[in-house]
């Protein structure tokens, strides 16, 4: 116990020198411009601003990837309460009673409530953060091969949850993701598996490459495919972005239930924010006093959206940690920042010198939660303005990005070319309804799967028996059961969730309803 005090401290310690401030206050900002751009995601920012914190301390560079995530969850807002346009998927359900306060002129108030409430959401998310990870840690610190061959399995039978309709197309996408990741070494025999004569492909496909393909230049592409367009006109607001003290004592049973949901679903891999944004949101309707208001113009249900969307992002964080399983496409992309810092996903960081890196980590992640509530409330008058950017624009630029950033990983032209096949693979995979997230899970939990199981039958001598030889894997088995049918249930859950809310919400396009799970 002390011990882990002792390491809470250091971490602040360490998050507040001036290099990490600063890291958070432009991570804050880029994440919150990315969000309120309609179109763009928090996985895609996370995944195109990854080469740039290579040359950073490990700790640094993930407090810029944690501070795009959260700015970015919070930054769909803007958009979805000024142009009724949810900048990210997260922020659908804002849109409903945010664009209704905009008419009336509250624009102001919602965007107030917006920030105070995901401020808070992500704040108290902090705590599972904190005191949940290391007893997860301590658990997989039990853990042998067979442990590992059905955690992998795992969190590859998550590949059906976080599909976008179908439990086929979603184990469809993980095949296809489990293929790509045996390209390379055979990590117990060095057999080279379909390299194509192509050395750079020793190790493996590149999974920064294969992120920023897969989720910023398939992005591209499918805003290249539609008529470049302005976006509407962001409403300019004079009122205050204040809440009363009698505002503050109203919304708080709400963010505080709002909190509890949307920590509970960023934990459960496969769920995610856009299904914790509706479950708020009907939460604060069920329990308001002032059921009339809404779909008028309710600030409670701003609240409750966006304090649960933002519960989610601490949450998701603790099986990525402490398990090594990504539930989610954003914590994927973060997992694939660990692995590329030198850094392997589970106990061993909680042990040691990484330890203090971790734990630097969570302190940071506190203190970006102060950041997004200041930059939000003092440049929302400004980030307004940038939702009106044109694709003419955000296609160049994003393109350019996605390129050099590629090519700075190892100054290699071949690492573009891999970005621009898996950009064609993201877009063709989208296009078919599979599902990006799950073909990077599979790239990224399949090399572990194999190590686990072969090793497993190495140390039997080929006796298979030792896969099913200790509780844990018992219990792991159970989990892959639940993870096969979870989608069942959470689709029963996004269903129920989005007749309640009145209904599919209109997204960037402004002609399918929003994806509650890209």
């Amino acid at each position: 116990m002390l011990d882990t005090l002792a390491l809470m401290g250091a971490g602040f310690l360490n998050a507040l020198t001036p290099i990490n401030i600063l890291a958070m206050i432009a991570g804050t900002t880029i994440g919150i411009v990315i969000g309120c751009l309609p179109g763009l995601s928090a996985a895609m920012g996370v995944a195109l601003l990854l080469p740039l914190t290579f040359s950073m301390q490990a700790s640094t560079g993930l407090i810029v990837l944690g501070a795009i995530y959260c700015g970015a969850i919070f930054g769909g807002s803007i958009s979805a309460i000024l142009i009724h346009t949810p900048g990210t998927p997260a922020s659908a359900a804002t849109a409903i009673e945010g664009y209704q306060m905009t008419l009336q002129g509250k624009a102001g108030k919602a965007l107030g409530t917006a920030c105070i409430a995901s401020f808070f959401g992500g704040l108290l998310s902090c705590i599972s953060l904190y005191f949940f990870s290391p007893v997860l840690a301590s658990l997989a610190m039990k853990f042998g091969s067979p442990e590992y061959f059905w955690l992998s399995i795992f969190g590859l039978t998550i590949i059906a949850g976080v599909s976008s309709k179908s439990m086929l197309k979603g184990l469809m996408s993980g095949a296809l993701g489990l293929l790509l990741s045996t390209i390379g070494m055979d990590p117990m025999e060095g057999v080279k598996r379909f390299m194509f004569g192509q050395s750079s492909l020793y190790d493996g496909i590149n999974v920064t490459c294969a992120l920023i393909g897969l989720f910023s230049m398939s992005q591209v592409l499918i805003l290249a495919e539609k008529k470049i367009k302005e976006r509407a006109r962001a409403t300019k607001f004079k009122d205050k972005m204040s809440l009363s003290a009698s505002e503050m004592k109203m919304l708080a049973p709400t963010i505080g239930r709002s909190w509890i949901i949307g920590n509970l679903v960023g934990i459960l891999p496969g769920a995610g924010a856009s299904i914790a944004c509706f479950m708020g949101y009907n939460s604060a309707r069920q329990f308001s006093k002032h059921k009339e208001l809404f779909g008028r113009g309710s600030i409670e249900g701003v609240a409750g959206s966006e304090a649960a969307n933002n519960a989610v992002t601490g949450g998701s964080l603790i099986p990525m940690l402490t398990l090594g399983i990504p539930g989610e496409s954003v914590t994927a992309v973060l997992m694939g920042g660990l692995i590329i810092q030198g850094l392997t996903p589970g106990p061993d960081l909680f042990i040691g010198e990484t330890a203090r890196m971790t734990y630097t980590f969570f302190a940071g992640f506190v203190l970006i939660q102060f950041c997004m509530l200041g930059i939000g409330l003092l440049g929302c008058r400004g980030f307004a303005n940038i939702s009106r950017l044109s694709d003419a624009i955000l296609i160049p630029a994003v393109t350019v990005l996605c390129v050099v950033g590629s090519f700075a990983i190892h100054k290699n032209f071949v690492d573009v070319v891999i970005m621009m096949i898996f950009g064609i693979i993201g877009y063709l995979a989208r296009k078919l309804d599979l599902n990006n997230a799950a073909i990077v899970l599979a790239l990224i939990l399949g090399p572990i799967g194999e190590r686990g199981l072969r090793r497993s039958l190495a140390l039997s001598d080929g006796n298979p028996g030792i896969l099913f030889s200790t509780p844990v894997c018992w219990v792991l088995i159970l989990l892959c059961v639940f993870g096969i049918l979870s989608p069942i249930l959470m689709n029963k859950m996004e269903k129920k969730s989005l007749e309640k809310a009145g209904g599919d919400i209109p997204n960037e396009t402004g002609d399918d309803p929003v994806r509650t799970s890209d």
